[in-house]
């Protein structure tokens, strides 16, 4: 039987009214979309660059853009959706605008370096660091989608421990996404595996055909585009990522070339154990 719907908080009720999200660009844009649909009438400011504004107000993902200053004194919420190296400069910033009711997150895609900066810099708001799984080749505001957390696991690196921190989960369900409780060092190791190493073996396989059989574009089929899209991706996102969880990603691609080799050597097994966990994949 499928779970009663959330409801989200009634205003008059809500320990959240006004939402300020650091970096509206596709996941910024998104989570303010989203919130708007799925029923928050509270206030939703951005700190970002003026397109970055202009664009995400266009959307209605915003009401308007403000300062880090302003966003912090005013918000209940600050979510902060910028790459890594961005979010660890914001959270230093917040060590001299840092008050007691203030609730801070993050999306960031690796969590022990942005853990570490909130410990050191944070010593009055609450921190949680998240990480929702999703996202497009696309950047910027322009690509936001309201639906884009929908059946999406959303990270989360603890639970959640008084009431504003229950209303936040709240309003990510609400926003359909199903959350998973990971300490950083848990999602750093397993995101490896599941987004880090999946980027950067589209990567290889994309710049292999390049340099070496640049034809077998004009004889590609669907499988062919799906395993190359991830390597539509820009490095301007990925440096940081890749920067930040350098000891995990370089263990998972040690594994997967050990199973490349395993694979040339005993093709049979190597392809029944990889269509087992594929099927197991797509049935959960």
């Amino acid at each position: 039987m499928a779970a009663p719907p959330v409801v989200p908080p009634a205003l008059e009720n809500a320990k959240l009214r006004r939402v300020a999200i650091v970096g509206v660009g596709l996941i910024g844009a998104s989570f303010g979309l989203a919130l708007r649909k799925a029923g928050f009438a509270g206030g939703i400011v951005g700190v970002s660059s003026p397109r970055s504004i202009a664009a995400a107000e266009e959307r209605g993902a915003i009401d308007g853009g403000v300062t880090l200053e302003d966003a912090v004194a005013a918000s209940d919420l600050v979510f902060l959706s910028q790459p890594i190296s961005a979010i660890v400069e914001t959270i230093a910033r917040l060590e001299a605008l840092d008050r007691e009711g203030l609730l801070v997150t993050d999306a960031g895609s690796t969590k022990s370096a942005i853990e570490c900066a909130a410990i050191h810099h944070l010593r009055h708001c609450r921190f949680i660091g998240g990480h929702p799984m999703a996202g497009k080749e696309q950047r910027g505001a322009e690509a936001a989608d309201g639906d884009l957390f929908k059946g999406r696991p959303w990270i989360l690196t603890r639970e959640a421990e008084d009431e504003t921190e229950r209303e936040f989960r709240d309003w990510i369900v609400a926003c359909g996404a199903t959350i998973r409780i990971l300490d950083a060092a848990t999602h750093d190791r397993l995101v490896a595996w599941s987004s880090h190493l999946p980027q950067l073996a589209s990567t290889a396989l994309s710049a292999a055909l390049h340099e070496r059989q640049p034809l077998a574009a004009t004889v590609a089929g669907p499988g062919l585009m799906d395993m190359t899209r991830l390597a539509m991706s820009s490095y301007d996102l990925w440096h940081d990522i890749l920067e930040t969880n350098q000891v995990e990603v370089a263990a998972a691609l040690d594994a997967y070339i050990a199973q490349l080799q395993g694979l040339r050597a005993n093709m049979e097994d190597e392809f029944a154990r990889g269509a087992d966990f594929a099927r197991g994949l797509r049935s959960s």
